[in-house]
């Protein structure tokens, strides 16, 4: 699975340098020099990391091989990917990475099956979009009075939900 990681902003100066949205946690890992990094559209890329620098609270970045403004403008708009499996596991064992969740299957704590978690949303706190055989929706808050096990390896997740919680979807 590809993810995303950044979006080529506008070009920042005269020698190439761009400015990056940043969409990942760990940007000194992702952009570190010489990482080499997938592109949306694919034919901008792949784009190699020569050097990453904070100007005004944005990163800039320079790439291999894009020498001067004109050529920086071009890759603006352009989407920075990396492979879901170059991202190590995180340390804690109750935090998750969203590409490790999505696809698991949800069961309640009695293990009836209720769907398939499709989406992570990050907003107050988060939640699980989880799709139900039925084609319905069900949104639920990742914690772990609601969520009491998370077993990546076995490809599921396990559900507490208050009754009505689920009824929701219907």
């Amino acid at each position: 699975m590809r993810l995303v990681v950044g979006r080529i902003g506008r070009a920042h100066g005269i020698r190439g340098d761009v400015a990056v949205d940043v969409r990942t946690d760990d940007p000194e890992a992702r952009f570190a020099d010489g990482s080499v990094l997938e592109t949306d559209p694919a034919g901008a890329g792949p784009l190699t990391v020569s050097s990453t620098r904070r100007h005004s609270g944005r990163l800039l970045v320079r790439f291999k091989g894009v020498a001067g403004r004109d050529a920086a403008e071009r890759l603006r708009g352009t989407l920075l990917l990396v492979d879901s499996a170059e991202i190590a596991p995180l340390d804690d064992p109750d935090e998750f990475h969203d590409h490790e969740l999505v696809g698991l299957d949800a069961v309640t704590t009695d293990g009836e099956p209720v769907g398939t978690v499709e989406d992570v949303l990050h907003h107050a706190q988060d939640v699980l979009v989880i799709t139900t055989p039925e084609g319905g929706e069900v949104l639920v808050p990742f914690v772990a009075a609601l969520v009491p096990e998370v077993d990546v390896a076995g490809g599921r997740i396990v559900l507490d939900p208050p009754p009505g919680l689920l009824d929701l979807a219907d």
